[in-house]
């Protein structure tokens, strides 16, 4: 695409840390095409993270109600001829989606990782490189139609923030405070075998305060997140506070941006808080960081025990594992220690 577009579909539904990615990608074409009309469909809770950008009509997708949201985007899209549809989701669900897009170009993955048979479902096709982060992977789409790939400084996410949002985050983090936000685990039961052990949490708990740092613990409304939280503030000998499940996604992003330092397992905090521009220690053993690490974060931040998973769980080097292959052992974060977690916090305090 040489010329510039009057109007993009951009359709990324989920998750939060991909929508983060996409939201890099989206702020990069804005900037090199300022009067292009942007429509993106997104998800139900995507939407409250990010759904109030200017310049952007986002049509919601609820998975909860899909008869109804199909119908919904159909009749919104009805008179619309796009340029291009960027199809930046692979999944059954998107492609359905896909087919209500009218428009010349249907750009998505190359074939190779256009998988759930997204390649049927499109016209053209990303070029195909290997071994990238998923991000890296999403600006594929951009280069694809003529915008050029912002430089790691120049990538912007902005996501937007009210007054409230920033108040109650100042509420928690005043002005100069030293704090380690703990996001310390993912939601899905599925994904217990990223979780690193609450006594690793208190452990660096411990490490923080004796750096002089405030410490507060965020996470979803889910049991697991709940109990995790419970215990790492029960535990932890110095005062904690505990915000899992009383934060909504913007409150999330306006703490993360305040925030000295986010500890979290691979998940869509990490994400927010590396769109904040805050640096997070990732703790990466089940998934490869070089992939679906904390990007601004993953050269000096993050503690990577991937390539120690792959040979003690998987009998066989990480460079030999189809890339994006995860190590679902429990017993995997047990190879990131405290220590390594600790000599980051004193680099960051």
């Amino acid at each position: 695409m040489h010329a510039k577009p009057e109007s993009l579909c951009i359709l990324r539904l989920s998750a939060i840390g991909d929508v983060c990615h996409t939201l890099a990608v989206v702020r990069a074409i804005q900037d090199h095409w300022p009067t292009t009309r942007l429509t993106w469909i997104i998800g139900k809770l995507e939407h409250q993270l990010v759904g109030d950008i200017d310049g952007i009509n986002f049509l919601v997708y609820d998975k909860g109600n899909e008869k109804q949201s199909l119908k919904t985007i159909k009749t919104a899209v009805a008179q619309e001829n796009f340029d291009a549809l960027l199809h930046m989701q692979i999944s059954i669900r998107s492609s359905r989606i896909s087919r209500l897009i009218r428009t010349p170009i249907k750009l998505g993955f190359d074939k190779k990782r256009a998988k759930d048979f997204q390649w049927l479902f499109t016209s053209h096709r990303i070029t195909a490189k290997p071994k990238q982060h998923v991000m890296d992977g999403l600006f594929g789409f951009a280069e694809a139609i003529g915008v050029p790939r912002p430089s790691d400084n120049e990538l912007r996410w902005d996501i937007p923030l009210s007054q409230a949002d920033r108040d109650f985050a100042r509420q928690y983090i005043p002005d100069g405070s030293k704090t380690l936000v703990i996001s310390p685990c993912s939601s899905q039961r599925a994904r217990n075998f990223r979780n690193w052990s609450i006594a690793n949490y208190v452990a660096a708990v411990a490490q923080a305060q004796q750096l002089g740092m405030q410490v507060i613990i965020t996470g979803g409304p889910t049991e697991l997140e709940r109990e995790y939280g419970s215990k790492i503030s029960q535990f932890s000998e110095g005062e904690v506070t505990n915000l899992v499940g009383q934060t909504s996604l913007k409150q999330l992003a306006a703490l993360l941006g305040r925030a000295t330092v986010l500890i979290s397992p691979d998940s869509g905090p990490a994400h927010m808080a590396n769109a904040m521009r805050t640096p997070v220690i990732g703790l990466y053993a089940t998934s490869n960081p070089n992939r679906t690490g904390p990007y601004l974060s993953n050269d000096k931040w993050v503690v990577n025990a991937y390539p120690e998973a792959c040979a003690k769980f998987k009998n066989t080097d990480s460079d030999q594992i189809k890339w994006g292959g995860r190590v679902r052992d429990p017993n995997a974060m047990e190879l990131i220690s405290a220590t390594q977690v600790k000599a980051k916090l004193l680099e960051l305090a």
